[in-house]
């Protein structure tokens, strides 16, 4: 009887032993936490005594909870998510491992991802702090019936002077805005024509250049849009700007080829068929969002947290797990040559706009973060607006946000 309770004991030990698993925490926002649903079976079939534990907070929440506990040390997952609004100021912390060195060694992989990803998560000293997954080329999303309806022809719009008189024709036949906030044409300015290899509002030496002339076109497009009364004043990620795009009140929008999955999936899915998109005006192309995936140094499964981030970014079974659960476009290259990338889009009316899109991620170019872009941003949101809103001159409004800038970089 001992005995055969003993064999049971150790049976029921090495079961429980069997049994235990590794937990990893990984800290995301909406909806790229719906890639990482499509993508962690496939993880788990390499590795499969690991369970992902997927913290979820909304955008703002995630990165503002984040930076919390960069400061104190507390509280930091195995794997931190990073949007690329945040990726440049997190670089130039001390929170995140330094990718390229020992035992990761993320330098052999660099070569794999759309070029312009690497310089975005590089600090000025070199630090590599996270791995690009998806991406955000910049595109230019038009409702056809609404422009055939105008008589518009979309490749008349492929200058800003042409953008802006096609906008008049369409808010006189059909009533529609142009676009939703004229601040957007604004700012695919600013980060179109910034110089390769530097920060949008900081040249080579790190002297702020937000009073330059491209800032100056870029804001005069903006006001000239919202004098002539052809954008509708709708703030991003409002629900009157779903509205707008479920009932067709803005013809045009630029945005990441992300777009395209959000309308399709939750905001207007039934304009399926009248949407179509074309690259951006004036031969001009951007990166519109992107993500990441680092290693706060906190963590307590550094090497595991590795593993899953190097699966999740540089094999092609996970990158097209994700493109194809919520449409984010791949930072992996050989991911961007899977045969569905040619295929029809049939919400885009059956356009080929995969290829489109990872024509012009290949021609966006490499942008070096500054630890004062967040700030700078910052500053220059509010000079836009009140130049939009309260009709301030724009010499004036960019030469006060330089100095604003200046003062909070002393």
């Amino acid at each position: 009887m001992k005995r055969t309770l003993t064999l049971l004991a150790l049976l029921a030990f090495f079961s429980l032993g069997l049994a235990q698993k590794t937990t990893l925490t990984v800290a995301v926002f909406p909806n790229l936490d719906d890639a990482l649903k499509a993508q962690i079976p496939l993880f788990n079939k390499k590795f499969p005594d690991v369970e992902v534990k997927l913290v979820i907070q909304q955008y703002a929440d995630h990165h503002n909870a984040l930076t919390t506990a960069l400061a104190t040390g507390q509280g930091l997952p195995d794997v931190a998510a990073i949007e690329i609004g945040f990726v440049g100021r997190f670089a130039e912390g001390q929170g995140f491992e330094d990718l390229n060195k020992a035992p990761y060694n993320a330098g052999q992989y660099k070569r794999l991802f759309t070029p312009y990803t690497i310089a975005q998560a590089t600090s000025a000293d070199g630090r590599f702090i996270a791995m690009p997954t998806d991406i955000g080329p910049g595109t230019f999303f038009y409702r056809v019936d609404i422009l055939q309806k105008a008589g518009v022809d979309p490749k008349s719009m492929m200058t800003w002077p042409g953008y802006i008189a096609a906008g008049r024709k369409i808010k006189s036949a059909t009533g529609a805005f142009l676009i939703a906030d004229a601040a957007d044409v604004a700012w695919i300015n600013i980060f179109a024509t910034t110089p390769a290899n530097n920060s949008p509002y900081f040249d080579e030496k790190g002297n702020v250049v937000v009073d330059s002339p491209r800032f100056v076109r870029a804001f005069e497009l903006a006001r000239n849009i919202r004098a002539a009364g052809l954008d509708a004043r709708i703030g991003a990620w409002t629900n009157e700007w779903y509205d707008a795009f479920k009932k067709g009140t803005v013809a045009t929008q630029f945005s990441g080829a992300w777009l395209q999955g959000h309308l399709q999936n939750w905001m207007a899915p039934e304009t399926k068929g009248l949407w179509r998109v074309q690259q951006l005006p004036e031969g001009m192309y951007a990166s519109w969002g992107g993500s990441f995936y680092g290693i706060p140094t906190a963590s307590k499964n550094k090497a595991l947290a590795w593993e899953f981030i190097r699966y999740v970014t540089t094999t092609e079974e996970a990158q097209i797990a994700a493109f194809k659960a919520i449409g984010a476009f791949p930072a992996l290259l050989a991911a961007q040559n899977d045969p569905s990338f040619a295929e029809p889009v049939e919400f885009l009316g059956g356009q080929q706009a995969r290829l489109l899109w990872r024509d012009a991620a290949r021609r966006v170019k490499p942008l070096k973060a500054n630890k004062y872009d967040r700030i700078a941003n910052e500053i220059l949101t509010a000079a836009l607006s009140q130049v939009l809103d309260e009709g301030k001159d724009i010499p004036s409004a960019l030469a006060e946000a330089k100095r604003l800038i200046e003062r909070r970089m002393r």
